[in-house]
């Protein structure tokens, strides 16, 4: 599975993700998907305030970034 699309809010943070599978789901939920390993390309990130996050792994490809997919309604 893999993330397509993500959806900000009002401050450009990521709240949410659209799987492959079309699936929506929240940001807490992608980030236990990924650390069971169930979502190809990304990792989990600790920001500097203790928050978790996904991170896409670097390959090179800025336009697979997580800020750089499509937005979703």
């Amino acid at each position: 599975m893999r993330i397509t699309g993500v959806k900000h809010d009002k401050n450009g943070e990521i709240i949410s993700y659209r799987l492959s599978t079309g699936q929506i789901i929240s940001k807490g939920e992608g980030i236990k998907l990924a650390e069971q390993g169930q979502i190809e390309g990304v990792t989990v990130g600790v920001s500097k305030t203790g928050e978790k996050f996904l991170r896409s792994l670097p390959d090179g490809d800025s336009s697979n970034n997580l800020d750089n997919l499509p937005e979703i309604m």
